[in-house]
């Protein structure tokens, strides 16, 4: 169905030193965690779930690094809930359908606050900036 919540629970940057020369910045998502979440729309309950998730943008050759963790909350039907719920307690599997959902809300989100944070301590930005061309005609 759709994603009804979003929050950080962690936003860590830290600089060890300036940037100099080749800079090789790598990002890094993964799933940590999947829960039951109860969600209370008005007078009515339903069960959706709750995807923890940690994003590390590092900094190489030891220059700094990124770390955010936080929580979605997804809105689905109660079977489909418990198919993802029994899904992840046995191998930590997703379906295709929901990682490419989930992943997707994460990145934009975790994207533009990485950017800022990286411009916030003077780290190289975590990912490639458009540029303008000029031409010398």
């Amino acid at each position: 169905m759709s994603i009804v919540g979003f929050n950080f629970t962690k936003l860590s940057c830290e600089k060890n030193k300036k940037a100099k020369g080749k800079v090789n910045i790598t990002n890094k998502l993964n799933i940590t965690d999947v829960k039951e979440a109860k969600l209370s729309l008005g007078n009515t309950k339903q069960k959706g779930l709750d995807f923890i998730f940690e994003y590390i943008s590092n900094y190489q050759p030891d220059i700094g690094k990124i770390h955010l963790t936080g929580h979605v909350v997804y809105m689905e039907k109660e079977d489909i809930v418990d198919e993802v719920l029994k899904g992840w307690e046995k191998g930590k599997k997703l379906s295709k359908e929901m990682m490419g959902k989930i992943y997707n809300a994460v990145l934009t989100r975790c994207n533009i606050q990485s950017l800022i944070m990286s411009r916030d301590i003077n780290l190289p930005p975590n990912l490639p900036m458009p540029k303008v061309k000029t031409d010398d005609k």
